[in-house]
């Protein structure tokens, strides 16, 4: 039980870092691919090598209601949300998307709160809630005059979008216990989000030859792949099973720091004052809200 709480513990390191860097990655692959088919690539072939490695070692196909609930997760969590979130990042900044995805702790003590019953809603909520949300206003201080932009509005509406259906696929993943094997379920999570997501870039003409993109673009879906997807998503899968849901959402409040950092390093995004002061002001009102929610949480066994 104690190795397993290390390894639950190294897991949610993996997906406060690597998560972070692959805001960055999608906004390179994103500059010449479009958004959506990065999404699309990416989840369908991290899922099939993953499915097809789990069928190889014997594991048998999960019954009919276990696949509809993965089916479900996979929805919510991949299709619609990572693959608006990759497609945002088209149009903005990838430190931006990943401010704006920090508000999920937010979204997900909401969401418990309707929908699970456990928890009620109180002012030290409502207050955690406004100071977030006045974080993100002093944060787009400095983005007003790109509004007039409607690339860039768009990409905002997705990325808010986006942050919504991960937070309540991730309440939805915590109501039922996992009967399939935990990274083989991750595995199917990205193989029917991928295989959705396909013939929709197809069929809008959101697609690109692989081919001609160059070196960066291409490295830079390798790594999703391989960091975003092997490595981050299948840890998040086991991470939520062995830590108690409050304890998981920290990735939130480091996702944002690591992506502005290394769009600063990396893309020469901009990092002012506001941004700074504005982050700082949202990961507290996010920090309210989550120590308020795990007050009312019941004690988890791990």
């Amino acid at each position: 039980m104690k190795k397993q709480l290390t390894y639950a513990y190294i897991a949610l390191g993996l997906v406060s870092f690597f998560w972070g860097t692959t805001y960055i990655a999608a906004r390179i692959s994103a500059k010449q691919i479009p958004g959506l088919y990065v999404s699309a690539t990416r989840q369908f072939i991290a899922g099939l090598l993953m499915v097809l490695f789990f069928k190889l070692r014997g594991l048998p196909w999960p019954d009919k209601r276990s696949l509809l609930r993965i089916g479900i997760q996979g929805f919510f969590l991949l299709f619609i949300s990572n693959g608006l979130l990759t497609w945002a990042i088209q149009f903005i900044p990838g430190g931006l998307a990943a401010i704006i995805a920090g508000l999920v702790p937010l979204f997900i003590a909401l969401f418990s709160v309707f929908f699970l019953k456990h928890a009620k809603f109180t002012l030290l909520m409502l207050a955690g809630l406004l100071v977030g949300f006045a974080g993100i206003i002093v944060i787009f201080y400095d983005h007003l005059k790109e509004f007039v932009n409607r690339d860039f509005t768009f990409g905002i509406i997705l990325s808010f979008i986006a942050t919504v259906s991960w937070s309540f696929g991730s309440v939805y993943s915590s109501k039922y216990k996992q009967e399939t094997h935990i990274l083989f379920s991750a595995g199917l999570q990205m193989l029917i989000a991928g295989s959705l997501l396909l013939p929709i870039c197809f069929a809008t003409r959101q697609y690109s030859n692989l081919i001609t993109a160059d070196h960066a673009a291409l490295l830079s879906i390798g790594y999703l792949i391989v960091f975003g997807s092997f490595v981050a998503y299948t840890a998040y899968v086991y991470m939520l099973k062995k830590l108690p849901a409050a304890q998981t959402s920290v990735y939130a409040y480091i996702n944002p720091i690591v992506a502005i950092f290394f769009g600063w390093l990396l893309l020469d995004e901009k990092m002012s004052s506001n941004i700074i002061t504005g982050s700082v002001i949202t990961i507290g009102g996010v920090f309210l809200v989550n120590k308020e929610f795990k007050k009312q949480q019941p004690k988890e066994e791990h």
